[in-house]
């Protein structure tokens, strides 16, 4: 009897402790829970941090744009298309075709030659644009010299003149170093021809409109005399009697394509 009523007594102690647990345990899992980051939370910081880049954007590219001007190429149908089908190879009677004349048909042209798909700007490279002379045709040397009606031709012979000064009958030097100084001349000027050109061929394959398709194949040798610098070209180059310095050969001209 005497057990049993101390083992009463003990139960009975025990009891408002245990209620007093049971009645804190809400308290400490809504204290945990409360310190959890649900997928929601996340989903709402990433989409307000999209929004307000797209703000950004629209804002600083004067409303052109909510995606800061970026343009995938495989966003572009055209690009994607001749992804798919491999890269071309047309002759320049071939090339011809895709002069801009036919509205189906898409526009190229051809620099160092690379074959480039210049559509997008049918407004320039189209019948009647600026630049129509270039499509259609591979015309190297009038990226170089800036002749763009003399100059549609691919061959680069004699182009490198227009980075050679004029001689100065005047100037005492004999002849032997005169001779040394022109082979110097020109082999610097056919390098720079050459990064011209390269410039170019670079301009249109990193443009976020024009894509590279293909090679240029099947292209004549030019067994003909060098073609002769045209008039602009010619008047364009650096006189020698007028050079003060070394690095005044580098303003003469090479005329972009904007």
């Amino acid at each position: 009897m005497a057990d049993s009523s101390i083992r009463q007594r003990q139960h009975k102690t025990k009891s408002p402790t245990s209620l007093q647990e049971l009645s804190s345990q809400p308290d400490e899992v809504e204290d945990q829970s409360s310190r959890v980051i649900s997928l929601l939370d996340v989903l709402r910081v990433i989409i307000t941090l999209i929004g307000v880049s797209c703000a950004l954007s629209y804002y600083l590219t004067s409303g052109s744009s909510f995606i800061w001007n970026y343009q995938p190429w495989f966003a572009n149908t055209a690009q994607v298309a001749q992804w798919w089908a491999g890269p071309l190879q047309l002759t320049p009677d071939q090339l011809a075709l895709y002069n801009g004349t036919d509205p189906k048909k898409p526009i190229y042209l051809a620099i160092n030659g690379s074959i480039f798909d210049v559509t997008e700007g049918r407004r320039t490279y189209g019948p009647g644009g600026s630049y129509e002379v270039f499509a259609g045709r591979d015309a190297t040397r009038a990226f170089v010299t800036g002749c763009f009606l003399e100059d549609r031709t691919g061959d680069l012979r004699g182009a490198e003149d227009i980075y050679i000064p004029i001689d100065d009958p005047d100037e005492e030097i004999s002849s032997g170093a005169r001779k040394t100084r022109a082979e110097k001349e020109r082999r610097e000027a056919t390098k720079r021809v050459l990064q011209e050109v390269s410039k170019w061929e670079a301009f249109y394959r990193n443009h976020k409109k024009y894509f590279a398709v293909g090679k240029l194949v099947g292209v004549p040798e030019y067994a003909t005399d060098p073609p002769e610098l045209c008039e602009p070209a010619q008047k364009g180059r650096p006189k020698r009697k007028n050079m003060k310095k070394a690095g005044d050969t580098d303003k003469a001209p090479g005329k972009p394509v904007q």
